[in-house]
C-alpha cells in the first residue's frame, strides 16, 4: 500500500515509517518538528541527539535500500495538508500528528491551547483531506487507553452493549479522561465517529497504553535511526523515565500510593499493531476500536521490576513515593479487554528482566548526557 504517516518524526512515527517500509509498503511521512520545538522551549531534550527527517531518511535508504518521502510542514494548515494528500494519494493514513503528552497539556494555558488547537485541527484536516483526495483510504488513528479512565467495570474494546428500560443498544464505551491531552483524544474519536456515520469513512482507532523501549528490528543499534528517548516528566513515559533514574542514581519517582494500573507495550509491539491494523483494514462505514497493550502493571510493579533488573547489574536503585501531582485514583479496579489485535496475529513482546537490562545498559552508555533537573519538573494538575 501507499501509506502516509502523519507525525512521522515522533517517538512512534519514525519507527512506524521504517517498519512499514521494511515490509514492502510505499511510505511518506509528514511533520512540522513540533515535538522538537516544545522540548527545546521546556529544556527537556531527549537523552541523545536525533537527526532530522531528511538525514534519517538518507540513513535508512543506505541501510535498507528502501526510500521514504518526506513532507515538512504544519498539518493544521489546509494549504499544506491538501498538497501532501494530492501529491501522495495514500491508500491508508496513520495519524500520530498530535501533541502527545498529558503533563505538557496541563502545564499552563498556553500549553493547553496549543494541545487543543493542534490535536483537533489536525484530526479534522485529516478527515477532510481523506474525503476530498482519497475517500476510500483507511485511517488508523492512535488513540489512548487514557480515554477510558479507570471505571469500576471491565473496559471493553471501544464499544459497550447497554440495556436500559428493557431496550438494548451499542454505544461508545463511556470515557472519562484524566488530562486535557486525553480529553482531546476523546474528541478525536468523536470527530471520527461522526464522519464515519456521515461519510462512510473506514477508521481504526487504536487505544494505546504507555509505550516503552528504544530498539526496533529496523533500527537495531544504529543511533541515527533510533527514536526520541525522552526521560523527563513532560514527554518521557514512566518506564523510560524510571530506567534513566536508575542509571543516574536518582530515586524512582512513584506518585502517591503507586497503585495506578495501566496497560503497557513494547515499542516493537506498537509497530506490529499498526501494521496489522493497516493490512487488515476496517470496512467502509466502520469505526473499529482495538485496545492496544500487552500487559498491565501498577506503577509500584514497574518500579520494582526496574529495581530488580538494576540491582542485578550492581546499580543502587531506590524507590521514593512523592505527593501525586495528578488528579487520579491511586488504587482502583482495572480490567481492560485486548483480544482484537491478538486475533489479527500480534505476538507480544513481554517486559522481561532481559528487556529491562538491555535498556539499562544502553542508557548507561549515555550516562554523561543525563540532566537530572529535567526528570521531575513538578507539573501539577491542581
Amino acid at each position: 500500500m501507499k501509506i502516509l504517516v502523519l507525525g512521522g518524526d515522533g517517538y512512534l512515527g519514525w519507527p512506524t515509517a521504517m517498519h512499514l517500509s521494511a515490509h514492502g509498503h510505499t511510505v511518506a511521512v509528514a511533520d512540522n518538528y513540533l515535538r522538537r520545538r516544545l522540548c527545546r522551549e521546556e529544556d527537556v531534550d531527549p537523552l541523545y541527539a536525533v537527526p532530522d527527517l531528511e538525514e534519517r531518511i538518507v540513513t535508512w535508504q543506505a541501510v535498507s535500500g528502501h526510500s521514504i518521502q518526506p513532507y515538512i510542514g504544519d498539518l493544521k494548515e489546509w494549504a499544506f495538508i491538501s498538497k501532501v494528500f494530492a501529491d501522495f494519494a495514500p491508500d491508508a493514513v496513520v495519524h500520530y500528528a498530535e501533541q502527545p503528552a498529558a503533563p505538557y497539556s496541563m502545564l499552563n494555558r498556553q500549553a493547553a491551547t496549543l494541545t487543543l488547537e493542534n490535536n483537533l485541527l489536525v484530526t479534522a484536516n485529516t478527515i477532510f483531506a481523506v474525503r476530498e483526495f482519497c475517500p476510500g483510504a483507511h485511517i488508523v488513528k492512535l488513540g489512548t487507553m487514557g480515554e477510558y479512565g479507570t471505571p469500576d467495570i471491565d473496559i471493553e474494546e471501544g464499544w459497550l452493549d447497554v440495556e436500559h428500560n428493557g431496550r438494548n443498544q451499542k454505544f461508545l464505551f463511556p470515557r472519562q479522561a484524566g488530562s486535557l491531552y486525553h480529553t482531546t483524544k476523546i474528541m478525536d474519536t468523536d470527530l471520527l465517529w461522526f464522519y464515519v456515520r456521515v461519510w462512510d469513512l473506514r477508521v481504526t482507532d487504536l487505544m494505546q497504553g504507555p509505550v516503552y523501549g528504544i530498539f526496533t528490528y529496523e533500527s537495531d543499534r544504529h543511533e541515527k535511526l533510533l527514536p526520541f528517548f525522552n526521560y523527563d516528566e513532560l514527554f518521557g513515559t514512566v518506564l523510560n523515565r524510571f530506567v534513566v533514574q536508575a542509571v543516574a542514581g536518582i530515586p524512582l519517582t512513584v506518585y502517591g500510593k503507586g497503585g495506578q494500573t495501566r496497560g503497557y507495550l513494547n515499542i516493537r509491539d506498537t509497530l506490529n499493531c499498526v501494521r496489522l491494523a493497516l493490512e487488515n483494514p476496517a470496512s467502509e462505514g466502520e469505526l473499529r476500536i482495538f485496545n492496544q497493550f500487552t500487559e498491565t502493571f501498577s506503577v509500584n510493579e514497574l518500579a520494582e521490576k526496574v529495581q530488580g533488573a538494576g540491582s542485578s547489574m550492581g546499580l543502587d536503585v531506590r524507590i521514593q513515593h512523592l505527593e501525586n501531582p495528578r488528579m487520579e485514583a491511586e488504587e482502583h479496579y482495572y480490567n481492560p479487554k485486548h483480544t482484537g489485535l491478538l486475533d489479527l496475529g500480534l505476538e507480544p513482546t513481554f517486559l522481561t528482566e532481559d528487556v529491562l537490562r538491555d535498556m539499562l545498559e544502553f542508557v548507561a552508555g549515555h550516562r554523561d548526557k543525563i540532566v537530572a533537573d529535567r526528570i521531575f519538573r513538578k507539573t501539577t494538575w491542581k
